[in-house]
């Protein structure tokens, strides 16, 4: 018999409804399992196994974005709880696609699954001006700053918003992404890091961050 936080992840997974998903939140947690346990064991649990089919190609976009909708649904139901309990994000990020990309599916993706691996994610969508990322990493004193571009024409905005944000001494590390990009580029640009899909980017942002590729909340 599967275990309540089995059900849990496989929901997640399956996507099978928001409605599954929050019910079986409020059992684990009328049954009285901590919610640490109940965020780790299932509804990060699921998020990362979608994720994981994603990378191997055995899920789709859709599928992914799903599941992300069914992870944010359970944790609305301990939402509460998780500030009464003291957890705490492993950090905080601000992502967004640069201007004059209006490109949003891959940037999403990152942000989804940065936020069910236990980061505070900030998202400011597409085509965000030098000046935009500079005025939010200055007002939310964030530990990543994400690039994301899609267009080779608007790479070099990465290279300004870099630049930018070092002008101003402000000490962040920041990472890129994009099917245009690489690491060369990166390390051309002065960014910190670059990840070729939203998995791979946990891992570079926990690696950037110092933190154990096993952690997940603090």
């Amino acid at each position: 018999m599967a275990s309540i936080f089995e059900e849990i992840a496989d929901a997640v997974v399956k996507a099978e409804s928001e409605a599954k998903v929050r019910g079986l939140t409020q059992k684990a947690l009328d049954e009285g399992h901590p919610v640490k346990k109940i965020l780790e064991d299932g509804l990060v649990k699921g998020m990362n196994e979608i994720g994981e089919r994603w990378k191997q190609g055995d899920a789709f976009i859709p599928e992914v974005l799903l599941s992300a909708e069914m992870m944010r649904a359970g944790i609305d139901v301990v939402k509460e709880l998780i500030i009464r309990d003291g957890i705490k994000p492993l950090g905080k990020v601000v992502i967004g696609t640069v201007q004059g990309d209006v490109h949003s599916i891959g940037k999403s993706l990152v942000g989804m699954m940065l936020q069910s691996s236990g980061f505070e994610v900030q998202d400011l969508g597409v085509d965000v001006t030098v000046g935009k990322f500079v005025e939010v990493v200055k007002a939310q004193k964030p530990d990543l700053l994400a690039l994301s571009a899609l267009l080779t024409t608007t790479m070099p905005a990465m290279e300004d918003t870099i630049k930018a944000v070092k002008k101003e001494g402000l000490k962040i590390k920041t990472i890129i992404g994009g099917s245009p990009t690489s690491q060369v580029y990166a390390t051309s640009i002065g960014a910190d890091g670059y990840a070729s899909d939203a998995v791979s980017a946990v891992d570079k942002v926990k690696e950037l961050l110092d933190l154990p590729p096993e952690i997940r909340f603090l």
